[in-house]
């Protein structure tokens, strides 16, 4: 009573090959993080049993660029880590996605110095931009299934010398900040 039961009797499903190719490689991104800050812990958290980024076949976190397609720049990055960041984005497998995570990975954040990078997409293609200070894992998960979307429709852009141009996509934030309790006056007197 599963899927053997939707199948005809011959045991024959015709389909599309890259339907086929695009479904496994939506279902199975496997995730490189390049977490630095406080938003690495939220990187963690989307991993955990709360959240199960294991739904969207993104839980097997690979820690070697060469294994991975999927790169999540987490937190601010510094001037002498961004060589190390190049390194790692040039070493990954095509396709590959990049993700960058809080406000400090897509604009320097609070961190407005020299030795700060003020935005990542200086130097590596992002594909989508998942904002907040730290961003929610929600927001996370709705950045890879963005990706997912894009894989699912084969709408990967290419330029005329056949390399993959970035994405730019940028999510929309998931929930509305609560009403505070109590009114808050600055300099009123009683």
């Amino acid at each position: 009573m599963g899927l053997e039961a939707a199948l005809p009797v011959d045991g024959i499903l015709t389909t599309q090959l890259n339907r086929v190719i695009n479904w496994a490689r939506r279902s199975s991104i496997w995730p490189m993080p390049f977490a630095t800050a406080c938003c690495g812990i939220e990187l963690m958290a989307t991993a955990s049993s709360r959240f199960d980024l294991s739904r969207f076949g993104a839980e097997v976190f690979r820690f070697s660029p060469r294994q991975a397609d999927l790169l999540i720049v987490a937190g601010r990055v510094s001037v002498k880590m961004l060589p190390v960041l190049q390194h790692i984005y040039k070493q990954m497998t095509e396709p590959k996605w990049v993700i960058s995570m809080g406000a400090c990975a897509s604009t320097g954040g609070v961190f407005d110095t020299y030795a700060v990078v003020q935005g990542i997409d200086q130097y590596v293609p992002v594909d989508v931009y998942v904002p907040g200070c730290p961003p929610r894992p929600e927001m996370l998960i709705e950045g890879i299934m963005a990706i997912q979307r894009i894989i699912d429709q084969d709408n990967i852009p290419y330029d005329g010398q056949g390399r993959r141009l970035p994405l730019q996509i940028a999510v929309e934030p998931t929930h509305q900040p609560s009403v505070q309790p109590i009114d808050v006056s600055i300099g009123a007197t009683g």
